[in-house]
């Protein structure tokens, strides 16, 4: 036992190292700050956790020009406004890491579902998915799909692109996305399940330098899902080494979270070995109960590549559910090609029995269909499925489980998402005290109302953040304030160099939420997920509300996060 608290006190060190790059910032301005230039605004009062790990300490905070310009009390120099921020705690903006945001900002610049969370920086292209880049095909099809979708125009086809249209339409908080690797190969191999020729191989690392230097902060997998699962280790050392030469990050659904995680936590930690990036396992979890057994061995891995010198660290969402696309419950071989070539599969009968016992080994690790919900379906039929069990719509229906989601599945042209209840409670509680794992939603931004109120969504979309702070620091006690704001500022600021962010000094941009630490709470439930949560009385985003006691107030300071010099976001 001494051993490993040895150890973990060790990473307990260095994780607090690896924000040190912002946390160091200009120096503290204290007790007394004088003869101030006149402030945009003073928040007074404050009991500030700076996002470096110190315990919260009273302090004024003075904001000019979108940066803080003093951080301790403020007795001279006017501000245009004042907050009295007495009884309430301010933290740095919250950053969200593993988010899948990219269209939705295009759709509603306000990100409401994130913003009203505390978060006002996302990294989205998670999962090996990307809003880029996209081949003449891909770029025909996705034009058509947001037209009718959205009734939007798409006009980019590379990252640069993309991210000029964020700027010019403005957002209301600060965006950096990774490149998908999935998208990559798609774009360049296809939907076919064999190997890139070296030609190909050439064009895929020309793709993920040409986004990195437009400013994608690094390269994503999500290797459970195709066409990215179809890539090899060799493949993937290839790639993201081309990524980590200009300083960007490897994040990684793993390619099994279940029977096989360890083996696919091995895969990882050799990839970003080999090729030189620092690596951020996404979403680290294990699935279905026979498996929890193996989440200690899991998280030795992961601290034992720490303790050998690798760059690592790991997300977690604050539920024991997650969320996903129906298909994944269907095997590799049948999800190969397009969707057409999906759906197909499912109409074969020659097909059927080895569907069906795919599917049998999957209600057998689960315990039963009513661990799934459908989140989500595309016609209006259907509409009343959603936020519904499986096991109980299969019966309603006269149909056997697998009879039920294939029906489904072909009425919906595959476009079905699902919720499945199979993580552990005590394991989720030992993740999020863990040093080297951090809070992501692994959702998006959306809003309950207009085009984005779609569905039954995993209630993490509206309460990841709040929720890790009422429910597990407040209530379980599973870690500090001071430690899990640092988790959600410094650290991944530093680790995504995104300079000037992370902590709350002189110098640094003024993201900066402002929360009641006695009543932050997600309300966001299974049954009524769009809910925002409560606790959360202001949002500054680069010196601009953004949230002011529960309303959003329109503003859209919100940046884009480009990779830059010396692995920094400018």
């Amino acid at each position: 036992m001494s051993k490993r608290i040895t150890r973990r006190t060790f990473l307990i060190n260095a994780s607090r190292l690896a924000g040190a790059a912002v946390a160091a910032g200009p120096a503290f301005l204290g007790p007394s700050c004088r003869s101030l230039d006149r402030l945009d605004l003073l928040v007074r009062g404050a009991t500030v956790y700076d996002g470096t790990g110190r315990p919260g300490f009273r302090a004024d905070i003075g904001i000019a020009g979108g940066r803080i310009r003093s951080l301790g009390v403020v007795t001279d120099g006017a501000a245009k406004r004042t907050i009295d921020a007495g009884g309430l705690a301010a933290a740095p903006g919250f950053i969200d890491v593993h988010e899948h945001t990219d269209i939705e900002l295009l759709v509603n610049y306000r990100a409401e579902s994130m913003v009203r969370q505390g978060v006002t920086s996302l990294v989205g292209g998670n999962c090996g998915e990307s809003a880029f880049p996209l081949s003449d095909e891909m770029m025909a099809r996705r034009k058509k799909n947001l037209r009718e979708e959205y009734g939007l125009e798409l006009s980019w086809r590379e990252a640069g692109g993309f991210f000029r249209r964020l700027e010019e339409q403005g957002i209301a908080v600060n965006y950096a996305s990774l490149a998908g690797l999935g998208t990559i190969r798609a774009a360049v191999v296809g939907p076919e399940n064999r190997r890139a020729t070296p030609a190909e191989m050439e064009r895929m690392e020309e793709l993920v330098r040409e986004s990195l230097r437009a400013g994608a902060v690094g390269v994503s997998t999500g290797l459970e899902y195709t066409p990215g699962s179809f890539a090899d280790e060799a493949e993937l050392i290839v790639l993201c080494r081309a990524a980590a030469e200009l300083g960007g990050v490897y994040a990684t659904h793993m390619r099994d979270e279940e029977e096989f995680v360890l083996e696919a936590a091995d895969e990882a930690i050799r990839i970003a070995r080999a090729s030189g990036a620092r690596l951020q396992i996404s979403h680290l979890k294990v699935g279905y109960a026979r498996n929890w057994p193996k989440s200690d061995a899991l998280v030795r891995r992961v601290e034992e590549a720490a303790a050998s010198g690798l760059d690592i660290f790991c997300d977690r969402y604050p539920y024991t559910a997650w969320s996903t696309g129906l298909s994944s419950f269907f095997p590799l071989w049948a999800r190969e090609g397009t969707t057409k070539d999906f759906l197909a599969r499912l109409k074969d009968p020659a097909l059927e029995a080895r569907l069906r016992s795919a599917l049998g080994e999957k209600e057998a690790l689960m315990g039963g269909w009513d661990k799934v919900i459908i989140s989500s379906v595309s016609t209006e039929k259907n509409k009343p499925v959603e936020g519904r069990d499986v096991q109980t719509l299969a019966k309603e229906a006269g149909k056997d489980a697998y009879a039920y989601l294939r029906d489904l599945l072909l009425e919906e042209d595959g476009e079905v998402s699902q919720i499945t209840f199979a993580m552990s409670e005590d394991q989720l509680k030992s993740l999020l005290a863990h040093p080297l794992v951090g809070v992501a939603s692994d959702g998006s931004a959306v809003a309950p109302y207009g085009p984005l109120a779609e569905g039954n969504p995993h209630p993490r979309l509206y309460g990841t953040f709040p929720r890790a702070l009422g429910k597990y620091v407040r209530e379980e006690k599973v870690t500090t304030f001071e430690d899990m704001i640092r988790k959600m500022t410094s650290v991944p600021a530093a680790r995504f160099g995104f300079a000037g962010r992370g902590t709350l000094a002189p110098g640094q941009w003024a993201d900066v939420v402002l929360f009641d630490p006695n009543r932050i709470s997600d309300t966001a439930t299974w049954k009524d997920p769009e809910q925002y949560p409560v606790g959360i009385d202001y949002v500054l985003v680069n010196g601009q509300v953004v949230v002011e006691r529960g309303e959003h107030s329109g503003a859209r300071p919100g940046r884009v996060l480009r990779l830059g010099k010396d692995s920094r976001a400018v």
